[in-house]
């Protein structure tokens, strides 16, 4: 007994190793790439794990010629306008229809769920047609259709949250003198935190990381976004790994550090409003 309990659990072992060892490969191959040259992309060296003769031209090149750094100011103002915008509006949005009673409550939840389904193809073009009637094309104003994207998850993840929270604190708060709002600021939405934050991070990274529109709104290069700017490093004739691979390891790491750092914040949202008490 004791014999196969051990197969198995070094058998899970071996099976979470090797699943580890395939989500991180893509990420170090890339690493690894942008400190080698083209001839030993392309070359017989194609396939080193440490390249023969390393260099820091693809960093050089991205950072002071093909000025990266613009787009990655770009992608933060975007990503962090949108971030603040999508979760004051999910707040109020999921503390309604959380704590109202009224008829069609969950057609309405379908309704928003339904809207995060519909593919971005579809509604580009629409969007397109009203930022250009609009005058808004090239322009920072590319975070409002961004809603599309990350405001119906957020409002199903803070609906989930406001449900766990109990009515009697109101109550208390509204005893007390509190209004609405004073309720909602100061007892509702600490107690929610977790799933806040939660909505901040996902909403940033998928802001972050969001290409269609942005291509397709912003054709300026001034106000090109990290995803855009990358697309763009290529010739008439070939696409530069090297230099992809570089701007790649460097806009990550944004990214990677805001979910290293606030991991566990993450997971608490994740699963506080998990589990009906």
């Amino acid at each position: 007994m004791q014999t196969s309990k051990r197969k198995l659990w070094i058998t899970f072992g071996v099976f979470v190793a090797f699943y580890l060892f395939a989500m991180v490969f893509p990420f170090f191959w890339v690493f690894i790439t942008s400190f080698k040259t083209s001839g030993e992309i392309f070359g017989t060296g194609a396939f080193r794990v440490i390249p023969k003769d390393p260099t820091l031209k693809n960093y050089i090149t991205i950072l002071f010629e093909k000025n990266i750094l613009n787009s990655i100011k770009n992608s933060f103002i975007v990503a962090t306008t949108t971030t603040i915008y999508v979760v004051i509006v999910a707040t109020f949005s999921a503390y309604a229809i959380s704590r109202f009673h009224f008829k069609g409550k969950n057609i309405l939840l379908g309704l928003i769920l339904a809207v995060s389904m519909f593919p971005q193809m579809i509604m580009t073009g629409p969007v397109y047609n009203l930022f250009l009637k609009l005058d808004w094309l090239n322009s920072y104003a590319i975070v409002l259709p961004y809603s599309t994207i990350t405001l119906p998850m957020a409002v199903w993840i803070l609906v989930t949250h406001f449900n766990q929270i109990p009515l009697a604190l109101e109550e208390s708060a509204k005893i007390d003198g509190a209004t609405t709002f004073q309720t909602l600021y100061k007892v509702i939405f600490p107690l929610a935190a977790p799933g806040v934050f939660t909505v901040a991070i996902i909403t940033f990274i998928a802001a972050w990381n969001e290409f269609l529109l942005s291509i397709t709104l912003n054709t300026n290069s001034e106000y090109h976004t990290v995803p855009v700017a990358i697309s763009f490093l290529r010739t008439q004739f070939e696409i530069l790994w090297g230099e992809v691979s570089a701007a790649t390891a460097i806009v990550t790491i944004p990214t990677l550090i805001i979910v290293l750092f606030f991991q566990k914040q993450i997971v608490s949202g994740l699963t506080s409003g998990g589990v009906k008490e």
